[in-house]
């Protein structure tokens, strides 16, 4: 039987090969066409998603087991969320129609400028940041807490 921890792993590695194809589609033998589509950020962003959930997870169940999150495990989880959240709508800005550049329906043509590369990877970076902060912020197995 599968425990939590593992199946957390299972998650991250879904996330992590998700995430990849996201990035180098020729890996899966797509021929990409110019720039970034939809799919393609759509597939970054999800395997980003099921990264952290998958590494929320292990830490949980492998660091933490019989413990409940503290305070300050509770508020990395939801920067790590924010972090996704705020990714995906910073790249997908133009088709949610509050970018600069917003994209017709039908329309071929889509543009995925550097700011939104920017904001994308310093996104990306917060959610990984609540990921390891909430890896840090717990109490150690077995010790007491003092309050």
């Amino acid at each position: 039987m599968i425990g939590p921890a593992q199946f957390g792993i299972v998650i991250g590695a879904l996330g992590g090969v998700l995430m990849l194809m996201g990035l180098f589609p020729t890996v899966t033998g797509i021929t990409p066409g110019e720039g970034i589509g939809i799919v393609q950020f759509v597939a970054l962003v999800l395997g980003a998603g099921l990264l952290n959930i998958g590494a929320i997870l292990y830490v949980k169940y492998t660091l933490y087991p019989n413990q409940e999150a503290n305070l300050t495990q509770q508020i990395c989880v939801r920067v790590a969320f924010t972090g996704l959240v705020l990714a995906a709508f910073t790249g997908m800005a133009d088709y949610l129609g509050f970018g600069s550049h917003v994209v017709e329906m039908g329309s071929p043509e889509v543009f995925f400028g550097s700011l939104q590369a920017g904001a994308l990877l310093v996104f990306l970076l917060l959610a990984a940041l609540g990921v390891l902060l909430y890896a840090m912020a717990g109490s150690p197995p077995g010790g007491s807490e003092t309050s």
